[in-house]
């Protein structure tokens, strides 16, 4: 697996890295050319280990890359398989720059967003295959593509969730938010649309990595991005 800086040093234009994958959007014409753009990406991925993921409608072609078989050492120096970005996703990228560049599409990364759920709790272990089985119909979801008990939909129907650990807490409190991951060079601007909503920025010491925004119920969401948290690595 890539770290987040070697991706971003790859200057991939078209491309930003949401969450695990990597994501871009194209511009197309119409549902035509949209269907043409598609179909060269596809073939273009065909016999690659890469797992590519293609959305189109009559205006957009968006497309999400990641490798399957990616692999993390943790600190013990254990090999997990996880899904993340490897040099193999980055080199693909290119590629489907280039087609996208001969089919005329025109792309706008500052358009992508991805969103994912993210549940406090102190018992992940336990909600985890409750959960599984409310999004996916499937307990092999539960930990699939990671090293925890993330629920992680194969077919990509419904948003990844994962498990915040918290220390055990009574009832009531916020336990659901949502992470809505941008392109970097957008944050300040969807934070400062959601600020002049009537939204409040609660927590900004992690940013640019991710801001804590709340509404005026104190419901609460992250804005979040590739980009480590200021004087981090």
């Amino acid at each position: 697996m890539l770290r987040n800086a070697e991706i971003a040093a790859a200057g991939l234009a078209d491309w930003r890295k949401l969450g695990q994958a990597l994501h871009a959007r194209y511009a197309v014409a119409d549902l035509a050319a949209a269907a043409r753009l598609a179909a060269a990406v596809a073939e273009a991925a065909a016999g690659t280990a890469s797992d590519l993921r293609v959305t189109l409608d009559r205006g957009n072609v968006d497309l999400r890359l990641v490798s399957p078989d990616a692999v993390y050492r943790d600190e013990t120096g254990t090999d997990h398989v996880v899904e993340w970005v490897t040099q193999r996703d980055v080199d693909l990228a290119r590629v489907l720059s280039g087609l996208a560049a001969e089919a005329g599409a025109v792309a706008e990364p500052r358009a992508i967003t991805a969103i994912e759920l993210a549940l406090d709790t102190a018992r992940a272990s336990e909600l985890a295959p409750v959960w599984a089985a409310l999004l996916t119909g499937s307990a092999a979801s539960v930990g699939r593509g990671s090293i925890d008990d993330d629920v992680w939909d194969a077919t990509g129907q419904v948003p990844y969730l994962w498990f915040q650990r918290t220390d055990p807490h009574e009832e009531p409190r916020q336990r659901f938010h949502l992470d809505v991951w941008v392109a970097p060079e957008v944050a300040e601007e969807r934070i400062a649309a959601a600020v002049a909503a009537g939204g409040t920025v609660v927590d900004d010491s992690q940013a640019p990595s991710y801001v804590v925004v709340a509404d005026a119920d104190g419901n609460k969401a992250c804005v979040c991005t590739s980009l480590s948290p200021e004087g981090g690595s």
